[in-house]
């Protein structure tokens, strides 16, 4: 007995930290904007899409950035108001169908196979989401539709900004033979890169290679490989995806050296990981502090403990333990950074769970 179809959407928010400066701050609307570091240095966290006219990206270091683009606008990132946003917009989906699986603040899964307004049609439900986000928060995504996960993903990426795009059963082997091995949601710079040197330049070329020829280049992912060339795609949206560790950390455009100075960014850096475990539902056992000094060397230091904890002023608590433990650092620091492990979510079943920890 065959399987029914599913019906996946993938939305993406289009350049959500960079587009949300520009929603708040008229001045910036039109203008080429990196949301995160700085001329002098960091590294760019989010770019408006007037930015990437010029190469500038994500992950790129400022310096480079601002090279690329001398009229680059530079702003401080605001994570509490993209982490509202986000809820917002969460909220919305959760209108449709409880099977939603955030991939990040600004992108997620949602099957719509079954939903909660009776509607045959993913592309109606799509297109009304859409509708919705820029009419409630001033923002525009993107959606694609599809009977996949990687279909819907690499659909919501064909159209932006603002961007529509359906894949359906009977296009979908056409449409992944004619793509360019680089586009394949799963395949990396690196992977692709090597894949280009073994002449599998398109989805066509990937669909060439067996199953054994693709585990033996690749390990085990070379299964995922030969699926998604035929198109195929079997992984299931997931409401609780499992996280293996939540952290955030921070550059600084100036090295600190100072208690002072480095005390109030792990206050900010504690606040900021711990309102994500709110929001996904999660406790820790395990704190690691990062540290990156002037020279880029990274030191890292961990503690757990046998009770679980979530909240800002615990995960403050044990970091600044850890600041000091074995010595305060020694040298000036580049980075900070906190990340919350050994994870536990409520939706588990465990005894004894406890939410905080005493001080």
């Amino acid at each position: 007995m065959s399987q029914p179809v599913r019906k996946i959407i993938h939305i993406d928010m289009d350049a959500f930290y960079a587009s949300v400066e520009q929603r708040d701050n008229p001045e910036l609307r039109g203008k080429p904007v990196a949301v995160g570091g700085s001329r002098a240095r960091g590294v760019v966290a989010a770019a408006s899409y007037e930015a990437r006219k010029f190469g500038v990206h994500s992950a790129l270091a400022s310096k480079i950035a601002a090279q690329r683009c001398p009229h680059l606008v530079f702003v401080k990132p605001r994570f509490d108001v993209y982490s509202a946003v986000s809820r917002q917009i969460r909220e919305i989906f959760y209108g449709y169908t409880d099977l939603v699986e955030p991939l990040s603040l600004d992108e997620a899964y949602l099957d719509v196979t079954e939903n909660k307004i009776g509607m045959p049609s993913a592309s109606i439900i799509a297109k009304e989401i859409k509708k919705r986000i820029l009419e409630e928060t001033g923002l525009t995504a993107s959606a694609g539709v599809s009977f996949n996960k990687f279909l819907a993903k690499i659909a919501s990426d064909m159209n932006k900004p603002d961007g529509f795009k359906l894949i359906t059963p009977d296009t979908a082997e056409e449409l992944v033979a004619g793509l360019a091995i680089e586009k394949f949601h799963g395949i990396g710079k690196v992977t692709a890169t090597k894949m280009q040197s073994m002449g599998i330049l398109t989805g066509s070329d990937l669909r060439q290679r067996s199953e054994e020829d693709l585990v033996r280049n690749f390990g085990k992912v070379g299964h995922y490989y030969f699926n998604i060339a035929r198109a195929k795609d079997n992984r299931e949206v997931q409401p609780h995806r499992i996280r293996k560790s939540i952290g955030s950390e921070r550059t600084f455009e100036v090295d600190l050296a100072e208690a002072e100075e480095m005390l109030p960014e792990l206050e900010k850096l504690a606040r900021e990981v711990a309102y994500d475990m709110e929001r996904l539902q999660a406790s820790a056992k395990t704190i690691t502090l990062k540290i990156k000094y002037f020279d880029f060397t990274l030191n890292t230091r961990s503690k757990t403990y046998l009770s679980n904890f979530n909240s800002a002023d615990a995960i403050y608590t044990i970091a600044r333990e850890l600041l000091y433990t074995p010595q305060f650092p020694l040298y000036p620091v580049r980075l900070l950074g906190i990340s919350a492990s050994n994870l536990f979510y409520q939706h588990q079943k465990q005894e004894g769970y406890q939410l905080t920890i005493e001080f």
